[in-house]
């Protein structure tokens, strides 16, 4: 389930990007950030006691504040990517988190792993570095180059930023709460995505040429993130960071068929995936 919301931020946001050429990504996480908080930072608001959102605020406002802005740059890169490489380029590249996923969580949250583990990292570091180079090619080919490299290290970057936010959900929804990380990472995430999208994309926003289409799109990726960020402290609850990131690895599954149906996306594009 979590794959399927993923893949269904992905899908619209190539759709936005590509068929109708708007390039909001802080905006597609503002109004996700808005709804969390909307939710979950009004459940928080409601409390009382130690773990009332004041006494939060109080105890561990800037640790907050530091997470909700490597979430909200994760979101904004990762979505940024989609203007300069394919959807399956960047379901595939993401992948890149795991390690940097496991070597936080060695560090962090003292877990341990077995060399099958490691043996699995060297492969998927080995997939990345196949995955940039083949596009590289391609790019070249079409004489797009540097825009691919842009996309890559762009979904690089947020990939590492969501490792670290995904490490430090763990630990607050195994330690504190689900409501808590979702209300902090909602209250905070409003705050600098709507800080962002005030300097970075007001005239962007402007230039959308809005329709029922359009608006659907952005309504069906914030109801998908929205979902995804509501169940995935569920999961982590019960099995680990690690163990998530590595089953929503099907996503890549369904972005490969959303490519190939909805993009029309040819085998050589992603040939060097298998």
């Amino acid at each position: 389930m979590l794959s399927l919301f993923i893949c269904g931020t992905a899908v619209t946001s190539q759709y936005l990007a590509e068929q109708y050429q708007v390039n909001t990504p802080m905006l597609q996480s503002f109004i996700n950030y808005s709804l969390l908080l909307l939710v979950y930072t009004t459940m928080l608001a409601f409390r009382t006691g130690g773990d009332s959102l004041l006494q939060i605020l109080k105890q561990r406002w800037w640790k907050y504040i530091f997470l909700g802005l490597a979430d909200v740059e994760a979101n904004y890169t990762i979505v940024k990517a989609y203007q300069y490489t394919t959807l399956t380029s960047v379901q595939l590249l993401d992948c890149f988190g795991i390690p940097v996923l496991m070597a936080l969580s060695w560090f962090i949250l003292r877990a341990r792993y077995r060399l099958i583990h490691f043996i699995a990292v060297a492969v998927c570091l080995l997939g990345v570095g196949t995955m940039v180079g083949a596009d590289i090619l391609a790019g070249r080919q079409d004489s797009e180059g540097s825009d691919v490299v842009i996309g890559d290290v762009l979904v690089l970057l947020g990939a590492s930023l969501y490792a670290v936010s995904n490490v430090s959900e763990e630990y607050i929804v195994k330690n504190l709460s689900r409501v808590e990380f979702l209300g902090m990472v909602g209250l905070f995430g409003t705050i600098i995505s709507g800080l962002q999208l005030a300097i970075l994309e007001h005239k962007d926003i402007m230039k959308i040429q809005w329709n029922w289409k359009i608006a659907l799109l952005f309504i069906v990726f914030a109801l998908c993130m929205f979902g995804l960020y509501s169940f995935m402290p569920v999961v982590i609850k019960v099995t680990s960071a690690t163990s998530v990131n590595l089953g929503i690895l099907t996503a890549d599954l369904y972005s490969l068929f959303f490519g190939l149906f909805l993009f029309y996306y040819k085998v050589s594009n992603f040939s060097h995936c298998s």
